[in-house]
């Protein structure tokens, strides 16, 4: 993190091209004004995909909007671990739709609010007047630092649904608007091969391996590129400790938790039949090294030890097999169409979830529902197991897709944020 006595802070900033550091210096007062800035200059917002890279520029380059700033000789001392984004100041932008789609509790709000924050300080510093419109087209926005009372009540649940269909519709301007913003400049690589052998120092790491694109290269950060740190197939690693990462898409968004298969009996991360689960696999990766360690269910496994050392030491990679990809959007509307519009494996993967989670959680409304004896059963047996013989179902299916749907709006409000 960055040194106390610094007024410029290091963060990160999770953009459509992936996870982006760079500086922002808070509000100031100078001469008698009151200032807030970034490190970029008239036209661009300098970030960079690793924190070697920004050690290496901000050691090096002159020129940029920061220079003038009383606390800038402080930040060309810093090391590069200085210069690590801390959890407090990791910013997910893309993942702010994820985010609304939960109900407005304490910990929602509070991360929308950060977020929200970020991207006001942003918009009004760089003049991004499109960003400008989004965050004033909503009420919701402007109340999100009075937690979540601003959302309770008649009145508070129609801002959180204003907020929430703005956020849907028009999020995108944003960060196509921010995307536009962002630059990554060019470094000294004689800069750039000191601080990476500085970091390498302080992690253990190889100071001549490249680091992920758009992941910044923190000492005990998990890796989700598509193999570790030191070339272990991920897959390999997974099958080896018998717990799997699995991505749930919803109507409401998609979700990264893990699984695994005790005694032949599913356990999910997480406890008292809710699944702890994360808009993305670097999400999910950060919360394995910050707070994943305990308080779950998979604690269980045997070689739960195993994969909280690995990712400790940032040996581990997040990512999802195919097998392991739940879609449960449109499937309701396509059992509403009939057997024909279904499309059976992807039926039978969210079968398989909706069965293991009800099993996990101790409901059995899932098992009971898909029992061949209920019509949602028989249709969807007639897909997953087609037999000429039998008699094929006749619609309409509107019973049918709507027990469907109530059975993933179930499982959708067992996920929660951690």
């Amino acid at each position: 993190m960055a040194a106390p006595n610094s007024d410029i802070v290091p963060i990160q900033l999770s953009l459509t091209s992936g996870d982006l550091i760079t500086l922002w210096a808070p509000r100031w007062r100078e001469d008698g004004e009151e200032w807030e800035a970034f490190l970029g200059d008239d036209d661009s917002l300098f970030a960079f995909p690793d924190t070697a890279a920004l050690a290496a520029f901000v050691r090096t380059a002159e020129g940029h909007d920061l220079c003038d700033h009383p606390a800038w000789p402080i930040v060309r001392q810093l090391s590069v671990a200085e210069l690590v984004p801390e959890e407090a100041h990791c910013y997910d932008l893309v993942g702010a739709p994820a985010i609304v789609a939960d109900d407005p509790d304490t910990w929602t709000v509070s991360e929308l609010a950060e977020i929200v924050g970020m991207t006001r300080s942003l918009a009004d510093t760089c003049g991004l007047r499109a960003v400008e419109d989004v965050l004033d087209s909503a009420a919701g926005f402007s109340v999100l630092d009075q937690g979540s009372y601003a959302f309770s009540g008649r009145d508070g649940s129609k801002r959180w649904a204003e907020l929430t269909r703005t956020v849907a519709a028009r999020w995108d301007e944003v960060l196509d608007a921010l995307d536009a913003l962002v630059v990554t400049p060019q470094v000294d690589e004689a800069a750039l091969a000191a601080a990476r052998r500085e970091l390498a120092a302080e992690s253990g790491a190889d100071p001549d391996a490249e680091p992920t694109p758009g992941a910044p290269a923190r000492p005990g950060a998990v890796e989700t590129a598509e193999d570790g740190p030191a070339g272990e197939d991920s897959g390999a690693f997974w099958e080896h400790i018998g717990i799997d990462p699995i991505l749930i898409s919803t109507p409401q968004g998609e979700y990264y938790t893990l699984r695994c298969y005790l005694d032949d009996k599913p356990v999910f991360l997480g406890s008292g039949g809710r699944i702890d689960a994360l808009p993305s696999a670097r999400a999910l990766a950060r919360h394995l090294t910050v707070a994943g360690a305990e308080g779950h269910d998979l604690v269980r496994a045997s070689t739960w030890p195993e994969l909280m050392e690995a990712a400790a030491a940032g040996e581990v990679a997040v990512e999802v097999d195919p097998e392991n990809t739940y879609q449960l959007t449109g499937i309701g509307d396509d059992l509403a169409e009939g057997p024909v519009a279904v499309d059976p494996h992807q039926l039978d993967l969210a079968v398989e979830l909706l069965l293991d989670v009800g099993e996990w959680a101790g409901d059995d409304g899932p098992k009971l529902a898909l029992g061949s004896s209920q019509s949602l059963g028989w249709l969807t047996s007639f897909v997953l197991r087609p037999d000429p013989t039998r008699l094929a179902p006749s619609p309409p299916f509107d019973a049918e897709a709507g027990r469907w749907n109530a059975l993933v709006d179930e499982l959708t409000a067992r996920l929660r944020r951690p």
